[in-house]
């Protein structure tokens, strides 16, 4: 079942991402990050409410989304859960009225399969790179930026 995230998943999402982030797979996010920015996030869960996979949909600009924080517990990668993911995210963006999703990972052909097509990061306004001076990796980013029109 995938539904808004709530207070009460904001340690398991910490969790699960900090789990990819110290691989250097995802963007470390503090818990008040993940506060500030709950409204952003969708939750995969089991029937007994066990948090399996968590994406978020963040609006950047009039007609632009990030795909972001994306990431499965290792247990369920590989079964769909990251599709329905991202699938949920991109329905959001189309209720908000947004033509356009990108992100920016390491997963290039997850998000190819998904439709995403691989662009130069200086496509993209350069109102999204404020999450980017939090990085370890800044100024030398080497996540590959996808696009995709809804």
């Amino acid at each position: 079942m995938i539904r808004p995230a709530t207070v009460n998943d904001i340690l398991p999402i910490q969790e699960l991402l900090s789990f990819y982030a110290e691989q250097g797979l995802l963007l470390p996010r503090s818990r008040n990050d993940l506060y500030e920015n709950l409204r952003d996030f969708l939750i995969f869960e089991d029937p007994r409410n066990s948090v399996l996979g968590v994406g978020a949909l963040h609006v950047c600009w009039e007609d632009l989304g990030e795909i972001r924080s994306l990431a499965v517990d290792k247990e369920f990668c590989r079964r769909g859960v990251g599709r329905k993911l991202v699938a949920e995210c991109e329905k959001e963006a189309l209720r908000l009225g947004l033509r356009q999703v990108f992100t920016l990972t390491y997963q290039e052909q997850f998000f190819s399969r998904l439709g995403y097509l691989r662009i130069d990061k200086n496509r993209l306004p350069h109102k999204i790179w404020g999450d980017c001076l939090k990085c370890a990796k800044f100024p030398d980013c080497d996540e590959i930026a996808m696009l995709k029109k809804l």
